[in-house]
């Protein structure tokens, strides 16, 4: 039986397992987004991070999922990479949402979102994506994402929109201020995983009309944008991957029920669904 290294991979962490027989490692190195990484920068993460914890163990497949693997330049950069570390193996390298769709679908047709830092959706029809509604990143889309959402946190902190008692519990949660924030989204880098860090105060605060409304209007304004424009969503599951569909699933479960879809699975992260998948492959 083939040894296979599966990798999904985001733009901050990889998580990467090795399957050997009924043998599962899982290894955990830092991102490999080929937006910010050249082949050189990414074999020698591989090597350091990766290869020295596999103990001479050598795939002879390996599976890699990551951001940016959409454009098909980044797809040969990172094989290159990869080629240069596992010399022997046979390499696959696709997209995050193909990742997402095979471990939520398999081999079964399904919407497939992605909502964590960043939200994207498609149509798959149980072997490759056919529709795909455009992900335009945080300042023009990313709705119901964890960007979105935390936005609007500020958004209310900082117009003074929260009452007395959730302004008081922002204030003791992040210790920050107008000042700090506006610096942090317009100067320094990744203001998305910034924004980001503002949906748990969202999952801490659970219960509050005011809580409960940005979370509704962030994943109504997902199910519009991006779930309506998908006629197949009408008779097929919508599926959904990342830590914000995972925190918030009973507000994704009680939404498809108001508007009469079908929920699917939803995880937190494709590892496991994207083991079954290749273990069946």
């Amino acid at each position: 039986m083939a040894i296979q290294l599966i990798a999904d991979s985001g733009s901050t962490k990889a998580e990467w397992c090795l399957i050997d027989g009924k043998k599962k490692k899982t290894f955990y190195t830092q991102g490999l987004s080929p937006y910010f990484l050249s082949t050189e920068q990414i074999q020698k993460i591989l090597e350091q991070e990766l290869k020295t914890k596999m103990k001479q163990v050598e795939p002879d497949e390996v599976f890699f999922y990551g951001t940016g693997c959409s454009n098909p330049n980044n797809v040969i950069l990172v094989k290159k990479a990869i080629q240069k570390v596992f010399k022997k193996a046979k390499i696959s390298v696709d997209h995050d949402l193909m990742g997402a769709a095979k471990a939520l679908c398999g081999k079964e047709k399904g919407i497939a979102c992605i909502l964590g830092t960043g939200s994207n959706s498609c149509f798959y029809n149980g072997k490759k994506i056919i529709k795909n509604s455009p992900g335009l990143g945080y300042v023009l889309g990313d709705e119901g994402s964890g960007a979105y959402l935390g936005k609007k946190v500020i958004q209310y902190f900082l117009y003074n929109t929260f009452d007395e008692d959730l302004m008081d519990r922002f204030k003791a949660k992040f210790n920050t201020n107008n000042n700090e924030i506006l610096e942090a989204v317009y100067k320094k880098p990744l203001p998305n995983r910034y924004l980001a860090n503002f949906t748990i105060f969202l999952a801490e605060n659970r219960g509050h009309y005011m809580v409960e409304n940005i979370i509704e209007d962030g994943f109504n304004d997902f199910f519009f944008n991006h779930i309506y424009k998908y006629r197949e969503s009408w008779t097929l599951p919508i599926n959904f991957i990342g830590s914000v569909a995972f925190g918030f699933k009973d507000v994704l479960k009680e939404m498809c029920s108001s508007y009469e879809l079908q929920l699917g699975t939803v995880l937190k992260k494709p590892m496991d669904g994207l083991i079954k998948y290749h273990k069946a492959s």
